[in-house]
């Protein structure tokens, strides 16, 4: 019996992310560089002077009118010097919704979204370039909020690019009409075509930008992180990116067993929407589709869906075969994935728990219990504990197993280093008032965002001296994937790769070390009902 079904109810809420913001500057005359589109001139960071950011580079065509729900075209070319000065609007999504760090207020969207940024260091020429895809649910976010200015990697001599890709149905909708129009017969996932077609411009315009064509990292968090398992085993990827990180989520598990096309939950966001035709669908009011979006539930089960086209096959199928891409990979989880993230069900009764721990365990349903303090968790919490587990733990260390057993290199981490929760991207108001204090929500998920992207100075509050710790070696262990494969410095060995046997981990934390295993037992179980 499979563990999948489970999945599927911890997934329901989606993973979190969102909102602009620019610091204030100067605009300076700064690097002018000739891309394919034209020639372009950035700007001077306002963190550093010796990095140059060009922001809202356009990577495909404004997904409008006969545009919206198709695969990416490439964006216009254009005369004279364009000053890429400013971030692009977000795309298409809700406003001002609160859920704890997540919480995120009134900012600018548009369907004309398919625009990127990037950082460079001053005479760069060659270097590794890391593209980021943020999370999200895959229903909201943005590649500019500030958390994920990229001074401070492009210091270390990479690259930056971060990516903005459509969103919620505009990204992700499937439905007959749609497909039946469609030239390849199949629909949704554009948000990953649109990744796709950001890593095509990438290939284009590396050179220009100081970068290596042929050494670029993805990475990506939550929703942004099940992009880059996904891209892994897209054949339209493929050949596209040469090395991959992924922080808290991963795809290996099927979300969507009964909807696999995403047919349905179109078809019931179309008719709350109340469109009668696909010329109906294809004006409809944005506002309005979010609005059906939230009436019919669409967003309850997985944004990605197998179409046949970028996605043919379960990637879990594909991973388990390994046909992924031959390319090293780094991954890992946090301690506290959970909280706040999904709801604790406080209507479980002990039954309900009884059955559902036999369902994911089996003969081994006690054994799973005595890992969690069940005597101080209602029966929700421990639910909400073991599908937490389920989701992330099982979910990224399965993927570092697949991956292991093609003998690529892989990396697996788990922070437990507890950071302060603040509203991520709301930085002039980034106090949240949290009973226990700020440290009371420990590892949770997005706590890593700040401290992989050296943004300590820039978001934030109640920062101490070991955050600054755990923030640089994470960075330079980003870093040193995205330049060798290998996230340790040049002739140490500290985080050993992992493998099916030894389960070397890196905990990351003021005091690092690499273990054999963490929640070992707890995964054994799981792998027990879902093996290999």
């Amino acid at each position: 019996m499979s563990i999948k079904g489970v999945v599927v109810a911890v997934f329901i809420l989606g993973l979190a992310a969102c909102s602009t913001e620019t610091p204030d500057r100067d605009v300076e005359e700064g690097a002018l560089v000739s891309l394919a589109q034209g020639e372009v001139m950035g700007i001077p960071s306002p963190y550093d002077d010796e990095i140059t950011v060009f922001r809202g580079l356009p990577y495909a065509a404004a997904p409008v009118a006969e545009l919206r729900w198709q695969p990416p075209e490439a964006a216009a070319g254009w005369d004279g010097v364009r000053v890429a000065d400013t971030f692009a609007d977000s795309c298409f999504q809700l406003r001002h919704t609160s859920n704890f760090v997540w919480r995120r207020e009134g900012f600018p969207v548009s369907e004309d979204c398919l625009y990127l940024n990037v950082w460079t260091p001053d005479n760069a020429e060659g270097l590794p370039v890391m593209v980021w895809f943020h999370g999200g649910s895959h229903t909201s976010g943005q590649g500019h909020s500030l958390i994920f200015d990229g001074t401070t990697l492009a210091q270390q001599g990479v690259v930056v690019v971060t990516v903005n890709y459509r969103l919620g149905p505009f990204g992700f909708l499937a439905h007959p009409w749609l497909s039946e129009a469609a030239e390849s017969g199949a629909s949704g996932n554009y948000g990953l075509m649109d990744k796709i077609a950001a890593l095509g411009w990438v290939k284009d315009n590396a050179l220009a930008m100081g970068g290596d064509p042929n050494n670029v990292t993805i990475f990506g968090q939550s929703a942004g992180s099940q992009s880059v398992c996904s891209l892994m085993v897209s054949p339209s990827a493929q050949g596209l990116f040469h090395k991959a990180i992924g922080q808290s989520a991963a795809c290996v598990n099927p979300l969507s067993v009964d909807d696999a096309n995403g047919h349905l939950r179109g078809s019931a966001l179309v008719e709350s929407l109340g469109a009668d035709s696909l010329e109906a669908l294809l004006a409809a009011d944005p506002d309005a589709l979010l609005l059906a979006m939230v009436d019919s539930d669409w967003e309850a089960a997985s944004r990605i869906v197998i179409d046949g086209d970028v996605l043919g096959e379960w990637p879990s199928q594909t991973y388990a075969e390994g046909r992924q891409a031959k390319i090293p990979l780094m991954l890992g989880f946090l301690a506290n994935e959970g909280e706040q993230l999904f709801p604790v069900d406080a209507s479980v009764t002990q039954a309900g728990l009884d059955g559902f721990l036999n369902y994911v365990a089996g003969d081994l349903s006690e054994d799973l219990k005595a890992e969690y303090d069940s005597e101080n968790l209602t029966p929700g919490q421990l639910l909400h504990a073991v599908s937490t587990d389920i989701f992330m733990a099982f979910g990224m260390q399965r993927w570092a197993e697949y991956h292991a057993l093609t003998g690529l290199s892989t990396y697996l981490y788990f922070m437990d280093h507890v950071p302060p929760a603040f509203h991520l991207y709301m930085p002039e108001q980034p106090y949240l008032a949290l009973e226990g204090g700020s440290r009371s929500g420990g590892a949770y998920h997005s706590g890593d965002l700040a401290l992989v992207f050296g943004s300590l100075d820039k978001v934030g509050y109640d920062w101490a001296d070991e955050d600054r710790f755990v923030s640089e070696q994470m960075v330079t262990h980003w870093t040193n994937f995205a330049k060798t494969g290998n996230p340790n410095r040049s002739g140490e060995d500290s985080w050993t790769p992992f493998d099916g046997e030894r389960l070397s981990t890196r905990v990351i934390n003021s005091e690092p070390a690499t273990v054999v295993g963490v929640r070992k037992r707890i995964l054994e179980i799981l792998a027990s009902r879902q093996p290999l």
